[in-house]
């Protein structure tokens, strides 16, 4: 009786979190484009894809193919929320094709242990894409 009360509670207003199944239904049809769309932009493999958004491989092959029919959960879809503002980030700080190779190269940053910063978000889950966007943001001065 409690979960459902939680789930059913209304979020403070201005801030998405993902918790009412009625929001999830709704976002995750573009969400999934828009992943697949950057994963294939970066040039990530079906592997990485699926580690990023956090689903199987199988369930990455079926969203490609657009036979999925699931919702993502509210992980998937605070995965989903970190890699979009990245890529925003990205194109925002860039003007080149450097946003599209740069979540590939190696990196120094602390953050990212010298490691691609995709590496670092598939070791790393959650917090790590969350620090990745919050330093793309610092780095074009959105922080």
């Amino acid at each position: 009786m409690a979960s459902i009360a939680l789930e059913q509670a209304e979020a403070p207003r201005g801030i998405q979190t993902f918790a009412a199944s009625d929001d999830r239904d709704r976002l995750t049809g573009a969400a999934v484009k828009a992943v697949l769309r950057l994963v294939d932009a970066w040039g990530g493999s079906n592997a990485e894809g699926a580690a990023l958004l956090g689903v199987s491989e199988s369930t990455w092959d079926r969203m490609k193919a657009g036979t999925w029919e699931g919702a993502l959960s509210q992980d998937q879809l605070t995965r989903a929320s970190a890699l979009i503002g990245l890529f925003k980030g990205l194109h925002l700080l860039f003007a080149d094709d450097m946003a599209g190779r740069w979540p590939r190269l190696v990196n120094t940053a602390p953050v990212f242990d010298r490691l691609s910063p995709v590496q670092a978000m598939i070791e790393g889950g959650i917090p790590r894409m969350l620090e990745t966007r919050q330093y793309i943001d610092a780095l074009r001065g959105g922080l």
